[in-house]
């Protein structure tokens, strides 16, 4: 079985990690009715619109 013959360091093993490990950032899509930015699948918190439909009253 194989075996390290030297302990491999924290810089070496977070520098390997951290092109791996990153967290992405989250997707956006724009809302049909005002044109806002918002997460895709979730109601507008602009306008409150979904799906071509108002979920929610806002102001």
């Amino acid at each position: 079985m194989a075996v390290p013959k030297r302990k491999m360091g924290r810089a070496r093993t977070h520098a390997r990690r951290s092109s791996n490990d990153k967290i992405a950032a989250p997707s956006r899509s724009v809302c049909p009715q005002c044109g806002e930015v918002k997460l895709p699948h979730r109601v507008c918190p602009n306008c409150g619109f979904y799906k071509n439909r108002e979920v929610i009253e806002t102001d």
